[in-house]
């Protein structure tokens, strides 16, 4: 048995979608493990744009069966909205998608949350969610008393409950918010819509944990998806600006139920440059003319928010960190080609903290804002390399590049996307053989 996983290692949007799509290919299962709604992947395959945010990037691949794990927080009218938009693009699904029973779920009341939180802390308190109710729902998780797993909408007692949580709901809230809406909370129409909303996902939901298992022990090649970055985790990244869950590696057994004995690769996703979406300390950060130039070539804009995101030069202190957190043995480097027009490329190598230099990722976002980041230049490339099929077609200056951040980081490089479609990526190790 073969498990890989992939993790991204910066703020998310890595572009990790299409490294798995192309990975399902040599894969028997695909398992999404943590977040919820909050990650959207996109994958291009010719004239054909895939969103998924529930689903995993695997369900293109006919061959694959792709599990939703307890990890993962679960918005069923989301789902099915993504799993209708994907059959309308010709992915037939079949009995090739299996829901946890264990996964929680998001509620309106969730949501209702979130946007109480979200008008309550302005400015640089403010978290930057995503507003879809993925970290209230993961609150009550942990809180255990107002959570609903998704096998809970079979049950007897599931009435009883939301009618409960109602109630308790909207005296938090209007206790905290003062006001919200009603009908978010509004328990009769709660019943009904996700009484009919499980009814459609019913055949998909079963016992994850007992299937993978098996699955394991039977030699099945098993492909482990990561949502977000590593430096969101939830206790590893620049808390509090992080997500609800645990999106380095060491979130891989916890929200999937494997152990790690499983695990034979972990392969680290990172763009050769670094974005971030919302709040949080950002060293690299390019506010002028270069950092736009970044956003609009690499259209960058949330996949789920569509908010546009921050744009900076590749920080090598963040990315050894979470190479490894994650346990990293091979590196994807994506996007490489949304540098090609710079004269000049820079490399954050350490920071300036406190009248010292470090080259170890503050562990606190306050030290972190206050970092100045120490760069190396190297020259640009000014061609298109949107072609390039084979690495040693690649520029020398762009060679330069990504062996300059293989160096810093201390991984070796497996692939290197030059744009956003499954052939304009090229194999530099063993990873993607036979694709």
């Amino acid at each position: 048995m073969s498990g890989i996983s992939v993790i991204g290692l910066q703020w998310g949007d890595e572009a990790k979608g299409k490294l798995v799509d192309l990975l399902t290919r040599r894969s028997d299962i695909v398992v999404r493990y943590q977040g919820g709604a909050n990650a959207g992947h996109t994958i291009v395959d010719g004239d054909q744009k895939y969103v998924v945010h529930h689903l995993p990037s695997g369900i293109l691949n006919p061959d694959v069966i792709n599990v939703v794990s307890p990890g993962v927080v679960l918005n069923p009218q989301t789902l099915i909205e993504e799993i209708e938009a994907v059959t309308s693009q010709g992915i037939v699904i079949g009995q090739r998608l299996l829901l946890s029973e264990r996964a929680h779920v998001v509620f309106p009341w969730h949501i209702a949350e979130d946007n109480a939180w979200n008008n309550t802390l302005k400015g640089k308190k403010n978290i930057g969610t995503t507003l879809r109710g993925i970290g209230p729902c993961y609150r009550d998780k942990v809180g255990r008393t107002t959570a609903i797993q998704l096998g809970d909408l079979y049950r007897e007692g599931f009435k009883e409950k939301v009618h409960a949580i109602c109630e308790l709901k909207k005296s938090m809230l209007a206790g905290f918010a003062g006001k919200f809406d009603a009908d978010l909370l509004n328990p009769e129409t709660t019943i009904s819509d996700y009484s009919v909303l499980a009814e459609r996902l019913q055949s998909y939901v079963g016992d994850t944990n007992h299937y993978l298992l098996d699955a394991a022990e039977t030699g099945k090649r098993i492909l482990f998806e990561g949502a977000q970055g590593s430096l969101l985790d939830l206790d590893h990244g620049t808390y509090p600006f992080v997500t609800s869950s645990n999106s380095s590696g060491v979130g891989i057994s916890s929200g999937s139920g494997l152990p790690g004995k499983w695990i034979d690769e972990v392969i680290g996703v990172a763009k050769c440059y670094s974005t971030r979406v919302g709040g949080g300390p950002f060293p690299t950060e390019l506010e002028n003319p270069t950092g736009d130039h970044i956003r609009k070539m690499g259209n960058e804009f949330g996949t789920t928010t569509g908010r546009p995101r921050r744009c900076g030069w590749f920080d090598a202190v963040a990315v050894r960190y979470t190479t490894r957190l994650s346990g990293v043995s091979g590196l994807a480097l994506m996007m490489l080609d949304v540098l090609s027009e710079l004269e000049e490329i820079k490399i954050c190598t350490s920071y300036q903290l406190k009248g010292q230099t470090i080259v170890d990722f503050p562990g606190n976002a306050d030290d972190l804002a206050e970092a100045v980041p120490v760069f190396e230049t190297l020259p640009g490339w000014q061609t298109d390399i949107t072609g390039v099929q084979e690495v040693d077609q690649l520029p020398q200056n762009a060679l330069n590049y990504v062996e300059r951040i293989s160096q810093l980081i201390g991984a070796p490089i497996e692939v290197i996307s030059v744009g956003p479609d499954r052939k304009q990526t090229i194999a530099v190790g063993n990873l993607l053989a036979g694709n």
